[in-house]
């Protein structure tokens, strides 16, 4: 497949892992109607929460569609006695919220004593066309990298941030009910896409799991299944009930990632976490799971559902993370629209540069 040169693996970029230092955490303000039924009011407490738990150990820069809205998420964060000083808020317009993934996927390269940051620009198209208009999510990688003054890499394929994982060693997770659905890319094989996948991202080893959970519009996004904690160490997503619609992919997932091996040959060190149970809003499923959180530089914040689980779940990623306060965000009215915590944020790794084109 002829690729534009130099890629980002050819000038030695990575996609750095969640857990490595952030600048920032990009988010967009709740506004779609046809995702939340009160994203005014239900959605901004809960946007308000994320904003409160992250903004003290690194900045948020946050998306709106145009001042007035500017105005008001000033004020409300101003009221709940968030630190603007700490706040970033930018006019990019978008169709919906899920920064994870229409946003940016950034990337990071030492050159020398300093650290360059990279964006990428993948296509998005509202997973599979499912929700039009998408062009304003679509156009979010660009504005961001106008704002950044960043050159951003355009690898012409479709792709979601919540479709992929990565250990920050040159391991990639993702899903074959997602990457090689139709209604993403019908022209390319598998084989295409992990070669663009190891261009751009920097990776070098794939490991391929099954499907995703009851009620994910996405295809069977990696973030809802499972995710990795440390370079060798993956927590899965586990629902013991047989009877449940999620036990038999879940089980899959989990003895592929048991006969895994890493970049380097070495098996997984393999969590079980469990999942809430059902979940549901008008009778219909709903996709919870707690493996949706979002590591921050001090916190991980974890989705919660009232459930008896969520203590276990809290149990035991603070385990894994005791470095972090592992905070618990209620996400009940959150994943009435399809995603929870780790689908509303992407993070910014730290740098001391922007990538610009010679």
């Amino acid at each position: 497949m002829p690729l534009h040169s130099p890629t980002p693996a050819q000038l030695s970029f990575r996609m750095p892992a969640e857990w490595e230092p952030h600048a920032a955490t990009w988010l967009a303000w709740p506004h779609n109607q046809e995702t939340w039924p009160d994203p005014g009011a239900v959605m901004s407490a809960v946007y308000v929460e994320i904003i409160a738990a992250l903004h003290r150990d690194e900045r948020v820069h946050i998306c709106v569609n145009d001042a007035e809205t500017a105005r008001h998420v000033y004020h409300t964060l101003e009221a709940a006695g968030v630190d603007l000083a700490r706040i970033g808020i930018y006019e990019i317009p978008t169709n919906d919220a899920w920064t994870r993934d229409h946003g940016p996927i950034f990337l990071t390269r030492r050159r020398e004593q300093s650290s360059e940051l990279g964006l990428t620009n993948w296509t998005f198209n509202a997973w599979g066309a499912k929700y039009p208009p998408w062009d304003l999510d679509d156009s979010v990688p660009k504005r961001i990298a106008h704002c950044l003054n960043l050159t951003p890499f355009t690898p012409h394929m479709v792709l979601e941030g919540g479709s992929i994982e990565v250990n920050g060693q040159g391991m990639l997770l993702t899903t074959e009910s997602c990457l090689l659905n139709p209604n993403r890319n019908p022209s390319l094989s598998r084989s295409d896409i992990e070669h663009l996948l190891r261009e751009f991202l920097g990776v070098h080893h794939i490991g391929w799991l099954g499907a995703g959970i009851a009620g994910d519009d996405t295809d069977g996004h990696v973030d809802d299944i499972a995710r990795f904690v440390a370079p060798t160490t993956v927590v899965c997503a586990v629902e013991n009930d047989s009877a449940d619609v999620n036990y038999r992919p879940l089980q899959d997932n989990l003895h592929r990632l048991r006969s895994m091996r890493d970049q380097s040959g070495h098996p997984l060190r393999v969590v079980p976490l469990p999942m809430p149970g059902p979940v549901e809003s008008a009778g219909a499923r709903l996709p919870a799971s707690y493996v949706n959180f979002y590591i921050a530089n001090r916190t991980v914040l974890v989705p919660t559902y009232d459930h008896p689980h969520d203590r276990a779940a809290l149990s035991t990623l603070q385990a894994l993370f005791p470095g972090r306060r592992v905070r618990g965000i209620r996400c009940t009215d959150l994943v009435v629209g399809l995603g929870a915590l780790h689908c509303v944020t992407m993070q910014q790794p730290v740098s001391d540069r922007s990538y610009q084109s010679a």
